[in-house]
């Protein structure tokens, strides 16, 4: 397993454009995907931006389109305190995001955040929450002090084409001046926590995604938060690996069969979400294999797999990254290629080029 963070300090988590706009409270039914904001139109979901009652005292916080940084929270109120699933990618969007969750958390403030994995955009904010305590996996936290946003905020002001390839993907946020604030508390396996009388319970699924992936079930509201095991409408992208342990997520996921689910990038969910992921994933590792077994290189084999319906979602050139990783499963002496090549290669199959 090779993280992103050992080939360029974990610089690869972010973002293109600015997609920011006002935030909307709405109240939703359960289960009625039409009121979660959000259509499918030529394979692209488009959704609002910000805090949706998903009902029993539980929030998604959504940020559109859901593409690189652009990432979900959660907000889970119990008697007297609440949990926070995950802060933002910088501290103007996570000080925005808790100034819509004032009002619902007025009565019962955020006493404990989880940090569902390493990825900047799911804890770069933990700064305004440092008064809380702050779970994550023994994985995550070891991670995250790997990826300082100091480093992405000097690859955004790099010169020459390094600073282009990475302002293209990081331009929108704001790096400067964030101190790194890790988890208070870790664990490995599972860990039961008591939020206000609630029961939440986190299960540790990595490696897939990254190296220590964490979801986050809240039985008495039929809800699973998946942190990034689950891109809704989006293309996955395996850094850590291997695939299997991601497909084997997305079935931990179904086993629980929840009614909601809020995805890490993306509109709300449900599990037929979940199996599309799963599907896909399984694809990636079935075609992987065979072009591997014929000699393919993985710069090839990823431009020659054809990804039919899974080619509508966001962000489909992350093909690229999940051949590697499944070359370099098949093969642990496969010498990945470098973070900068691997965006080169996303970007060229999205402009149609040859690698």
């Amino acid at each position: 397993m090779v993280s992103v963070a050992a080939q360029l300090g974990g610089a690869a988590f972010a973002a293109s454009d600015n997609r920011s706009g006002g935030a909307t409270v709405c109240t939703i039914a359960r289960g009625f995907r039409a009121g979660w904001g959000y259509v499918r139109h030529m394979g692209i979901a488009t959704y609002e931006k910000g805090l949706f009652e998903i009902g029993d005292g539980c929030w998604a916080y959504l940020q559109p389109d859901g593409g690189w940084g652009w990432s979900n929270a959660g907000l889970i109120r119990g008697t007297g305190s609440s949990l926070l699933v995950d802060t933002l990618f910088d501290l103007k969007l996570t000080a925005e995001m808790l100034a819509t969750m004032a009002d619902a958390t007025a009565e019962a403030p955020i006493a404990t955040v989880v940090n569902t994995h390493a990825n900047g955009d799911h804890c770069y904010g933990n700064e305004l929450v440092r008064h809380c305590e702050i779970v994550a996996s023994e994985a995550t936290a070891h991670e995250m002090g790997e990826v300082p946003p100091s480093m992405l905020a000097g690859l955004v002001r790099a010169p020459g084409e390094v600073g282009e390839l990475f302002r293209s993907f990081f331009g929108a946020f704001d790096f400067d001046g964030i101190e790194t604030v890790l988890p208070t508390r870790t664990f490995s396996g599972t860990c039961d926590l008591d939020v206000g009388g609630r029961r939440v319970v986190l299960y540790e699924v990595g490696p897939a995604h990254t190296a220590g992936d964490t979801i986050v079930h809240v039985p008495d509201a039929d809800l699973v938060l998946t942190g990034d095991i689950l891109f809704s409408h989006g293309t996955p992208i395996v850094w850590a690996g291997p695939i299997g342990n991601w497909v084997t997520a997305c079935d931990r996921i179904l086993g629980l069969s929840p009614a909601s689910v809020v995805p890490g990038h993306g509109p709300m969910s449900t599990t037929t979400d979940v199996r599309d992921c799963r599907d896909y994933l399984a694809m990636v590792e079935r075609e992987s294999t065979a072009r591997f077994a014929a000699g393919m290189s993985s710069a090839d084999a990823a431009a020659d797999i054809a990804l039919g319906d899974f080619g509508d979602w966001g962000e489909w050139g992350r093909i690229a990254v999940n051949v590697e990783t499944a070359y370099r499963a098949l093969d642990p002496t496969h010498k990945t290629a470098n973070i900068v090549e691997l965006f080169q290669r996303m970007a060229r199959l999205e402009r149609g080029l040859a690698n």
